[in-house]
């Protein structure tokens, strides 16, 4: 806090004393030697500080403010359905982060002939909450190459070209009975 230097200072006052027994200096000063305010660990400082700050800067600036989870149901790897479809169930959460609301359209690519399907035709998110949405998808067993094939789901917002998300996720089915594992 510093009383103490004034404190000091009114007591070699009262004692006739030169000022500064306690004092901010350094120890070149002190010494009688020149100080320099510009050193290179101050420069050094000076430059991390600056890279941080624009390193938050630029997070903040391209920010998306829109997120996608994607959790596959641990139940079952996979499920056969009596029209002989192989079906996955995921639970994708979708984070509204902005502050209006959205409307948004979902797709999904990375398997040939891969059909979705899901509760809510319209996917809307008001501003700043989750919604948690399960998704049905479906592939025709001859269209899947290996036991786990990599999917892509992408999400758009209707009314902004800026809001879109791709999130990947993994598709299981048997093991094919051709081209292996």
């Amino acid at each position: 806090c510093a009383a103490c230097i004034d404190i000091c200072d009114q007591v070699m006052d009262k004692m006739n004393y030169p000022r500064g027994l306690i004092r901010y200096t350094t120890q070149h000063a002190v010494e009688g030697r020149s100080t320099r305010i510009l050193r290179p660990r101050m420069i050094v400082y000076a430059l991390i500080l600056l890279a941080i700050t624009a390193g938050f800067v630029y997070g903040v600036g391209t920010r998306i403010p829109l997120e996608l989870d994607v959790i596959r149901d641990r139940n079952a790897l996979y499920r056969e359905t009596p029209e002989g479809m192989v079906e996955n169930v995921y639970t994708l959460k979708v984070i509204n982060m902005e502050e209006r609301n959205h409307e948004y359209t979902l797709t999904v690519e990375g398997i040939d002939g891969i059909e979705m399907l899901r509760n809510q035709e319209r996917i809307q998110v008001p501003a700043g909450e989750v919604l948690e949405l399960p998704v049905w998808l479906r592939v025709a067993p001859q269209n899947l190459k290996k036991r786990s094939t990599p999917i892509v789901f992408e999400l758009k917002a209707k009314d902004d070209r800026r809001l879109v998300v791709r999130e990947e996720a993994r598709f299981l089915g048997p093991v094919p009975e051709e081209g292996g594992i």
